[in-house]
């Protein structure tokens, strides 16, 4: 991967004056397929390696299957099972969307809307003639490993006698977001992968069969997520983070638009398409938190590799934390 230890103040957004706003295009080269991966030098993950103490591993990836009625009209998850007769052996065969349960968002998932470009100023076409900026190249260079941090912010607001509801379009503001990182006494480095648990699976799980068919078909897909606002967009990019993710259907507040939140500071635009950030959704946190609390412990060697599929917009994440 290549590296910079250029510190870019935000002020210096846009890279790329051709670009939309607060875009950090051309920052690893005008071919650049890995964004703010290339944070992940291989100094940074041998001292992310450092975080394996005792060997636990914790999967943070939902069933494929879940949620079983996926909100944004994207199609369920099915699996066949076939019996290969005459002999005594099984094959299955899976269809899914790459955005129906956890998932690493690529860069060719969300482009800035008003340009149509994707990071690195790629256009639709670019997107459906070539493999450019496909999640494959992630895979080939290793996938994501690194520093994974959790920020716990549904335990934080159970202790803090913050009502939050993980499935109703409520804000997770930054102001939160700092003091969770006071309280539980975290510090960030540079190219750390950002996971915030706002709960959402663990009230998913919690459901019953006619409140999950009920869940895609309301009027809007409102689910808790981080605040859309030029603060967080700032705080983010002040951080370097590698990836960011978490466990809600959207990293920020969905829908995604609306008063609630601040056109100009869309986040996938922003960190997809302007910075190369990929975005986690759906990841499966609860038995990380568990465990983070059980032991005080809120860093982890994260390992995740998404599927090697040529052009890939987006991927299960297959990854666990390692502690």
């Amino acid at each position: 991967m290549a590296a910079t230890n250029q510190t870019i103040p935000f002020e210096a957004l846009p890279l790329n004056p051709t670009g939309p706003r607060g875009n950090a295009w051309g920052r690893f080269g005008p071919n650049d397929e890995l964004g703010t991966l290339n944070l992940l030098t291989p100094e940074v993950i041998v001292e992310a390696a450092k975080e394996i103490k005792t060997g636990v591993r914790i999967s943070l990836d939902w069933p494929l299957s879940m949620p079983s009625y996926p909100s944004f009209n994207r199609n369920p998850f099915k699996q066949e099972i076939v019996l290969r007769n005459p002999n005594c052996v099984f094959d299955d065969i899976l269809t899914f969307n790459s955005q129906g349960s956890s998932q690493w968002d690529g860069f060719r998932h969300y482009a800035n809307q008003k340009s149509r470009k994707f990071y690195n100023g790629h256009t639709t076409d670019d997107i459906q003639n070539s493999n450019v900026i496909g999640l494959h190249t992630v895979a080939e260079h290793g996938g994501m490993t690194g520093r994974g941090v959790l920020l716990d912010f549904a335990d934080w607001a159970a202790t803090n006698s913050v009502s939050v509801s993980a499935l109703e379009s409520e804000a997770i503001t930054l102001d939160n977001l700092k003091q969770v990182v006071k309280d539980y006494k975290l510090e960030f480095r540079r190219g750390d992968i950002l996971f915030i648990r706002s709960g959402f699976t663990a009230a998913y799980n919690s459901l019953n069969e006619q409140q999950r068919i009920d869940m895609p078909n309301r009027p809007n897909p409102d689910f808790s997520g981080v605040e859309a606002t030029e603060g967080m967009v700032r705080w983010l990019w002040e951080h370097q983070f590698a990836a960011v993710g978490g466990d809600a259907p959207s990293f920020e507040r969905a829908p995604i638009r609306g008063s609630h939140a601040d056109p100009e500071y869309n986040l996938h635009e922003w960190v997809l398409a302007g910075w190369g950030t990929p975005i986690g959704e759906m990841f499966d946190l609860e038995k990380l938190s568990a465990h983070c609390k059980a032991t005080g412990r809120y860093t982890f060697f994260l390992s995740s590799m998404p599927l090697k599929v040529v052009g890939g917009v987006a991927s299960p994440p297959n990854a666990f934390a390692i502690f």
